[in-house]
Formats: C-alpha cells, structure tokens, sequence
C-alpha cells in the first residue's frame, strides 16, 4: 500500500463505533501520518441484476438514511474528517475518487445482498488491479454467512440447526473502540450537500409522525438498547408477542443502517447480565439473542441462494395460484380489509414505518392466505413504507408466511385474524390506537365488529360500511381456499 489517503466507504455501517473498516483506515493511517476520507455514495440506480429495486432504497428508508447520514457527519467532524457525500454508480465513483486524491486504499465493511457481492467483487478485483489495497470486513454479522456450515458442508435451511451452530462457536469478540480523531485530507474533494439528496418527503410529508419516534443515528441505536434492557428484557419473553405494549427493541432500523451492530447488541446483554446478577432475565435475554439469531439466518440464506428477494425458494409454488386482487390489495395497503388487527398493523405502518413483529405476521398471512395475493406484493409494499426495510429478513420473512420459503410455517397455518387479535391484543389498546372508528365498541366485539348486534353498533355510533369497512372476504371461505390452493401443488 502507498502513501496516499485512505478512503473508507460507508454502507449500512453507519457508525463509528465497532466499525472494523474505519478502525482499519484509522490505524494504517496513524502508522505514517496518512489521511483518511469517509465516503457515502447514494447508489439508489437500478441493478442490471434482474433483481429491479433491490438497490433502491424505499421512502421510509430514505427518510431514516437521511438523518443518519446527518448524524453520522456530525460524528466524523468531530472526528476531524469530514464525510464526503456523492451520488451514482459507486464502482464510478469510487475510481473518481481513487483518481482525484491519489489513494492508497479503499476499506469497507461488506454487504450480502446479491447485486452488492457482484459490485463489490468488480471493485475489488479493479482497485487491486491498479495496485490499489482495497479490502473489507465484517462489521454486519456476528459470523460470515460462509463460516456456518452443516456437517455435510453446505449452507442451513433451518434456523434451529443453524443458531444452535452458531451458538456453539466461540462469542463474537468484544466490539471496537471509536477512533479518538483522524487526519483529514488537505486537497480538494467535492462533496454534495445531504439536502440537494431529497431523501426527505415534501408536500405532503407522510413522514411527520416519524419524528417523534425514531431517533436516528449511533447515538440513538445506543440509547435504544439502553432503554430496552434496562426497562423492558424483563417482560420480553413473555411480551413480545403483545402489540399493545413496548416490550419489543426497536432496534431493527438501527440495525439495519448499521448505526449499532449485532456485535454491541450481543455485549450489551452481556454487560446487563454480569451487573444485574440472580435477578437477571435469562430467558428474555436468549428469546432477544435469537432474534438476533434469526436475522444472522436470513442474511444466511439471502447469501447462499441469492434468488431469495424474487424467487419462491421452494419452487413448487412457480405453479401456485395467485390471484390477481388489486381491490383487495389496496383495501389491505391502506388498512380498510375490515378485519380490526389487520388493519390496525396496516395503519401502523403507514404512521410509523414500523409494524409489531407478530402483527407482521398477521398481515402477510392475511395477504398470502385469505387473499391469495402473491407475497411479491406485500415484499415489495413492506420494502417501500418500512424504516428497517431489509432484503435479507424482509424476503425471508415474508416467503416464510407464504409457505414457500426456508424454514416455513406450514402452508396450512392459515393466521385467524379475530383469534389473533383477541390472544395478543386482549383488551383492545393496540386497535382502538390505530382503528379509532370502532374504539367505542366492546372488547367482546373489537376483533370481529360484525358480529356486534344493531343496538351495539348503534350506541358505538358505528355504521359498517360507512364508518369502517365491512370484511372484505369470510375468513373461513378464504381459508378453505388457500387450502385448495396449496392442494393444488402438494403432490407436483
């Protein structure tokens, strides 16, 4: 490696804690004096991969990586070199900036979608073909999708297998330090300004009610795990499940833009334990970790069967009967399915750029099961309105509910939206929150609200139809249809 600065590429690591790429440039940098420049490239262009919007980061998203971005420069400033903003194809930009300061190297910590293992590999192979260093890390996962393998040698299918194989590793080690400061490069380098970018909405701003929820940036990931061991690892085990109460993280957006990683998580619980001593939550703690566990699987099988995002990783749903339902696929975008859990998750979305975790579920069996509408559909909705909208878990997740994917829930695991909401939201906090039109009726009938008799309705001042949609289909009818449905390919 020459003399020249080194570049560190920011991706979904946007952080400066336990970032092995700018602990990297900052320590090779420190031998001899060298500068460093942080980097964020904006490639939102479509892949040439046939994958169409695995690179475009939905509006939700956008909106996250904005203020991340903002926070990530004020953190760097500090640090004394300021991040450099471009946008466009990164294999371009990089080679413009490798040109422009005559750089030594490229460091980045890696990703595992599809279409950024192929760009990345290019890029590589291209710097180091100019005598450039360039190399990379991991500063995503507690463990390379490629160090997990089955006694046979080839990749997991199952997550139980594949976590307690982790699990029997040795701990992730201890997260790295931030640097304390870094040289900056003294030449000239454009920047583009982070609001020239529009990442943010305007006219309208569906985003406002995100503001005072989330906090993007490091900073708030670290106080987010804060808050959640400190106050809510207790009831996890138990209250995960419940929408109508913050017994959940939270953490997934952080997380996903790599402003906290796997590796401080795993610590951070560790840290609680050895304080908290008897009176530690040990069972909420492995029920959290295997969360943790379960988004390690994911990027497991995005990396090893790359089709994932849009491919029915079991093929014998190629032949599945879908049904073409725009109605019932905007009724169930816009939470108007008549079906209160359902289109309280929905709403939820839509407010927030979060949806609970079970509720997830609940919609995509919705989707999939009682309207036979194809799980592409709802990836693709979920990929655009979710702050924490990742490939990997995002495509696992949703082939999972499908039945069509690694791991899956049985095809015949139909969700009943009534009994799942009177199980995990019992006193109706969670639907009257976010389907206030039939807050007034009784917890008897919240769930299912036509079933409420006239006089009922009458007094909640609630007329079906009118004040709250009517269900768009019979559950039991529908269910009875996805089962036909799925007879249909049982046998090819």
């Amino acid at each position: 490696m020459g003399d020249g600065p080194v570049i560190v590429w920011f991706r979904q690591d946007l952080r400066i804690a336990d970032n092995p790429a700018l602990s990297a440039a900052a320590k090779a940098a420190g031998a001899d004096g060298r500068t460093v420049i942080p980097v964020f490239v904006l490639d939102d262009a479509a892949p040439d991969t046939g994958a169409k919007g695995d690179l475009c980061p939905g509006g939700a998203s956008r909106w996250w990586l904005h203020h991340s971005l903002a926070a990530l420069g004020e953190a760097l400033d500090d640090l004394g070199a300021p991040l450099v903003l471009r946008r466009g194809r990164a294999a371009e930009v990089i080679q413009e900036l490798v040109d422009a300061a005559g750089a030594a190297a490229v460091f980045w910590n890696r990703c595992y979608e599809p279409h950024a293992v192929a760009r990345d590999r290019k890029i590589k192979s291209s710097l180091q073909d100019q005598g450039i260093g360039a190399r990379s890390f991991n500063g995503a996962l507690l463990f390379e999708p490629w160090e997990i393998e089955t006694s046979s040698g080839g990749p997991y299918r199952v997550y139980t297998p594949f976590w307690k194989a982790c699990l029997a590793r040795p701990g992730p080690e201890a997260p790295g330090r931030a640097p304390e400061s870094l040289k900056a490069y003294d030449g000239k380098i454009e920047s583009e300004a982070l609001d020239d970018w529009t990442l943010l909405p305007d006219r309208p701003n569906w985003a406002q009610g995100f503001e005072d929820r989330w906090t993007p940036g490091e900073a708030g990931a670290r106080a987010r795990l804060g808050d959640f061991l400190d106050e809510a690892l207790a009831d996890y085990a138990d209250g995960r499940d419940r929408p109508d109460k913050d017994f959940t993280s939270r953490l997934s957006p952080h997380l996903h833009f790599g402003e906290i990683s796997p590796r401080q998580v795993w610590h951070g619980v560790e840290r609680a334990r050895q304080t908290s001593g008897s009176g530690f939550p040990e069972q909420g703690a492995r029920k959290f970790l295997s969360e943790i566990g379960w988004r390690e699987f994911c990027h497991h099988l995005l990396f090893h069967f790359p089709t994932l995002p849009h491919g029915n990783y079991n093929d014998k749903f190629d032949d599945f009967p879908w049904r073409n339902d725009p109605g019932g696929l905007r009724a169930w975008q816009t939470g108007q399915t008549g079906f209160p859990i359902v289109d309280a998750g929905m709403r939820q979305l839509w407010a927030t750029g979060w949806m609970h975790n079970r509720v997830r579920m609940i919609v995509a069996s919705f989707l999939t099961k009682d309207l036979l509408v194809h799980w592409r559909h709802g990836e693709a909705w979920f990929r655009d309105t979710l702050v924490d909208a990742d490939l990997a878990n995002n495509a696992a997740g949703w082939q999972w509910v499908a039945g069509s994917g690694a791991d899956a829930a049985p095809y015949f695991r139909v969700f009943n939206p009534m009994t799942q909401g009177k199980k995990f939201d019992p006193d109706g906090d969670y639907v009257r929150e976010w389907v206030p039109e039939i807050a007034a009726l009784p917890g008897k009938y919240l769930q299912a609200p036509w079933t409420a008799p006239d006089d009922v309705l009458a007094e909640a001042e609630l007329e079906l139809g009118r004040d709250y949609p009517k269900p768009i289909v019979d559950h039991k009818t529908a269910r009875e249809r996805a089962l036909d449905a799925y007879g249909q390919i049982k046998g090819s």
